[in-house]
């Protein structure tokens, strides 16, 4: 599960995120959706321990997201827009790398390195430098890398940019699929055609402000759109009302 609570983060004059208050669940897929300069990044990156925040709190399964932030790195699979990946590493190389990073002895790195080349066609491109990997092979090179210790709640940040339709819609099955496990899945992204048929909740935030929270059959009651109404409409509704 992710909390937080009065959630703020300002850079000198400027407010980023204004007292970001919500909930996700295991067991869901939440949509946290905004436009570019929204808060979206900002939010991640505290959930994530990667900021300190101005005010309130954070916390994952329990654990705040600052103080207990190397501890939640064994809880949780992160997934950056733009993901570093060690560029004269090979695929292999990279997932056993960070198994072992994660604790598991060198048998049991390997092991899931393989299954995780196996789950996400990587098995070709294995031994082959992440350099020379494409933007959608890096992609998918990185989830496995965020799904190698098995977490229990993911936070994916545009994690279909960059990939061809296929892999998108396989990236949509397995957040799903998570979900059913009973994972929290925490995602960012502009794809809100994507959104609506995965979230079972949405989030609109807008210059820091949360401006809707929500099941998507909520909020198009809420803002007065048709029950058959796109997720396009519902969120230009939101972010067109108000400062």
């Amino acid at each position: 599960m992710i909390e937080t609570f009065d959630l703020g983060k300002r850079f000198g004059d400027k407010l980023a995120l204004d007292g970001l208050t919500l909930r996700a669940q295991p067991g869901e897929v939440m949509g946290f959706l905004g436009p570019n300069g929204s808060g979206k990044t900002t939010t991640i990156r505290l959930l994530m321990g990667l900021l300190r925040p101005s005010q309130g709190r954070a916390s994952i399964m329990g654990r705040d997201c600052q103080t207990d932030a190397t501890t939640l790195k064994r809880e949780v699979g992160y997934l950056p827009e733009d993901p570093f990946l060690y560029p004269y590493l090979s695929g292999r190389e990279l997932l056993e790398f960070v198994a072992g990073l994660h604790g598991f002895s060198r048998t049991d790195a390997r092991r899931r390195a393989g299954e995780a080349l196996e789950r996400f066609g990587l098995v070709p491109e294995q031994d082959g430098f992440t350099i020379n990997y494409s933007l959608g092979m890096r992609k998918r090179l990185a989830l496995a890398a965020a799904l190698l210790h098995d977490p229990k709640v993911l936070v994916l940040d545009e994690p279909t940019n960059g990939l061809d339709p296929q892999g998108a819609r396989q990236m949509r099955e397995l957040m799903l699929s998570l979900a059913a496990q009973g994972r929290t899945v925490f995602l960012s992204t502009h794809l809100l055609d994507a959104a609506d048929k995965i979230c079972q909740r949405i989030a609109i935030i807008k210059a820091g402000v949360l401006r809707a929270l929500g099941t998507p059959a909520e909020l198009r009651a809420q803002h007065g759109c048709a029950a058959d109404a796109s997720l396009e409409e519902l969120f230009l509704r939101v972010i067109d009302r108000g400062p």
